[in-house]
């Protein structure tokens, strides 16, 4: 019924162009306009999501790390206690002859002002200390206000704020300093240890600049907003200093204080990013346009519309040419799918036929391009499970290592050497850190050497005289990169043989660039030991399996071997490992990489990832 309906309305008699271009317009752009608008909406939510979610974490850490520099700021009270001198004044009385008095006000401005204002932490404007009707006051920068006699601190009186310190903000206190910076007072108790009485309060005023320069690492992106406010909406510090001081009274609308939220005004729409800090209570907002968000996906959005409207006009005219000279001979098809059966996949098939040619064409065109992406898909799979397969051995550690490390520090914890235990300890975590972490293949040169260093020296905690080592970088100063874990393989066999047939074993490092007389430049690892050498025809079989490339297929252990083949992986035949040794003599081995700076890395691992480094394209 409804074929007859469409043979009745001309539709099934349309001319093939008319069908092919309506077929385009149903099935390419429609889809294509809807499907673009679904990415670009999809993507702008993504945006607002991944950062709601990731602007709040930073907020967090600032927020410890302000508390953490409240914290180191809060102990500088206790620095008081180290001047028996303050502390005589303090327990003194204040009723004194004038000379007396100003004896023990020089003393104790003298100590506020060497402790504090001359100190290391240059965002003190001032300190204060009252203690039995007296006053010593030590400033920065000269000052107003600061009336003791209002609610805020008694004078004369005890202040009992109990042990902790108490953070007052400049709305509380009626003390200004000259050009108005923002600042905090942190009050604290000043207690006699020896009876507990109370000998005053110590008041500094710290500048907030520490809390801007934690902020500012949040989100260095200009059009964003940023602030910090107490539970009442005191701004304590703006990034528009003139808010600084002034309450915000939108606090009491906000849905959450530990989290992100959309705002609309009837201007624009708003991202908002809030956490409160758990000690001090303090609120840490970011706020940013979600315009701003998005700016990038806006250009995407206007470039993909003009090149979309681009191809769309290409490809209807495309069609439309195409409707017309549908002639294609048959036996062309066929010649070319003549070629694809002797292997032949790169073929250029021409849609010149009627009808049946044009479709049985597209679809043998797409069924080779389908075997062209199947083919490339299961190497890249080939490639990746080499690359997790190297990456998996450069992450191993030998358990036996950490086994005999822990003995030693079992034995150090039984004998007593607490120091030796913490330092053994600190740096076994370190190497596990390096193995467990970075997995990139190429690291700085002086990560690998200290990381060789680190192994040395637990080795030399649990052999004490019987193993001696020098490791002498050229390049300790340089920003020179080199796969990762190619000094431990070799040591760890250098230690193992060395150990068993040496009373004393001496192993040597030396690293350096290399200039040849042909110009040709690289990095040279030299490892040497006195142990007992390699055998002639052992070295020589131990230099056929470095040479051939039956390491490819060899699922070996983490040894000399697998050094050498990730090297001629990575850099080619031109480098890799070389072995000197002679039997009771010592052996030598040395490593040749290629130099790569800093600046090469990421080029480098790109040209890595597609091919052959040292291609020249």
């Amino acid at each position: 019924m409804i074929f007859k309906k469409w043979e009745t309305k001309g539709i099934i008699n349309l001319p093939l162009k008319t069908k092919l271009l309506i077929t385009y317009v149903l099935l390419t752009f429609i889809p294509m306009a809807f499907l673009g608008l679904a990415i670009y909406y999809q993507n702008i939510k993504s945006i607002e999501e991944e950062v709601g979610e990731y602007i709040p974490r930073l907020l967090k850490q600032a927020n410890q790390n302000i508390e953490n520099e409240i914290s180191d700021l809060e102990n500088l009270s206790n620095l008081i206690y180290n001047s028996s001198d303050v502390l005589k004044v303090l327990r003194g009385s204040p009723y004194q002859e004038k000379s007396a008095l100003l004896e023990d006000k020089f003393t104790v401005e003298n100590f506020l002002s060497n402790t504090y204002l001359d100190g290391t932490n240059s965002d003190i404007l001032g300190a204060f200390l009252l203690s039995n009707n007296r006053t010593f006051i030590s400033t920065k920068l000269n000052y107003e206000g600061f009336n003791f006699e209002n609610e805020f601190l008694p004078y004369g009186e005890p202040h009992d704020f109990d042990a902790n310190v108490k953070i007052l903000l400049p709305h509380q206190v009626d003390l200004t300093f000259q050009g108005n910076p923002p600042y905090i007072l942190l009050v604290k108790n000043i207690k006699d240890l020896d009876n507990r009485n109370n000998l005053g309060t110590l008041i500094l005023a710290v500048q907030v600049n520490f809390i801007k320069e934690v902020l500012k690492d949040v989100d260095e992106e200009e059009n964003a907003t940023m602030w910090m406010m107490d539970q009442q909406g005191q701004i304590i510090f703006h990034t528009d200093q003139a808010k600084i001081g002034k309450v915000y009274t939108e606090l009491n609308h906000f849905p959450l204080l530990n989290g992100s939220f959309r705002t609309t005004t009837a201007n624009d729409r708003t991202l908002i990013s809030v956490n409160q800090s758990h000690k001090n209570k303090w609120i840490v907002v970011h706020s940013i346009p979600l315009k701003y968000l998005t700016e990038g996906t806006d250009v995407v959005r206007n470039v993909s519309i003009i090149i979309f409207l681009v191809l769309v006009a290409i490809t209807t005219v495309i069609s439309i040419i195409l409707a017309w000279t549908v002639t294609k001979p048959l036996h062309v098809l066929a010649g070319v799918m003549k070629d694809v059966e002797k292997g032949n996949l790169d073929v250029e098939i021409p849609i010149k036929s009627k009808d049946e040619v044009g479709i049985l064409a597209s679809s043998f065109r797409s069924m080779i391009h389908r075997i062209r992406e199947l083919i490339k898909k299961n190497y890249q799979i080939k490639l990746n499970q080499k690359e997790a397969e190297l990456y998996a051995l450069q992450s191993q550690i030998n358990p036996h290592f950490i086994y005999n490390t822990l003995e030693t520090i079992g034995a150090s914890v039984e004998e007593g050497e607490q120091e030796i235990v913490v330092e053994m300890v600190a740096i076994l975590g370190k190497m596990l850190r390096y193995s467990l972490s970075n997995k990139e293949n190429l690291v700085p040169i002086r990560n690998e050497v200290e990381h060789i260093q680190h192994y040395l020296t637990l080795q030399k905690y649990r052999f004490e005289e019987r193993i001696q080592f020098e490791i002498d970088n050229e390049l300790e100063n340089k920003d020179y990169y080199t796969p990762k874990f190619i000094l431990q393989p070799i040591v760890e066999n250098a230690v193992k043989y060395g150990m068993q047939s040496r009373r004393m074993l001496q192993l040597s490092i030396f690293i350096k660039k290399v200039l040849e007389q042909s110009g040709k430049e690289y990095i040279e690892f030299n490892i040497s030991d006195n142990g007992p050498g390699i055998e002639k025809n052992e070295l020589e079989h131990l230099v056929q399996r470095l040479q051939s490339e039956s390491w490819i297929k060899r699922d070996s252990g983490f040894g000399i071997t697998n050094v050498h083949s990730r090297i001629v992986m990575m850099f080619g035949n031109d480098f890799g490992l070389t072995i000197e040794s002679r039997k009771e003599e010592g052996t030598a081995m040395i490593i040749t990489i290629p130099i790569i700076r800093k600046e090469d890395v990421e080029r480098f691992i790109t040209k890595y990832e597609g091919g052959d480094p040292y291609d020249e394209d």
